[in-house]
């Protein structure tokens, strides 16, 4: 039973980054990607996995060399959860 929550409470911290990320993506204020792993208080190899399952998630997301910061390529946002309709 241990195993399965602390399987779960790391699946939990994902998303909590993936949310993160996502909300400085859309401000276009990651940074490089070493400055936002120090953001996001992950390493950088964590910021190109997150960065890597986004985009198998279907994120149309990009580093910009111009604003030095991952973007959308298209208005994009992530949600995670349930919701009443």
């Amino acid at each position: 039973m241990k195993n399965k929550i602390d399987r779960m409470n790391i699946i939990l911290q994902q998303i909590e980054v993936m949310s993160r990320m996502d909300q400085l993506i859309r401000m276009q204020a990651t940074g490089s990607p070493i400055m936002l792993s120090k953001k996001l208080g992950v390493s950088k190899t964590t910021v190109y996995r997150i960065i890597n399952t986004m985009k198998a998630l279907e994120a149309p997301v990009l580093y910009d060399t111009t604003v030095q910061s991952f973007v959308y390529d298209k208005p994009t946002k992530f949600t995670f959860g349930f919701y009443e309709n």
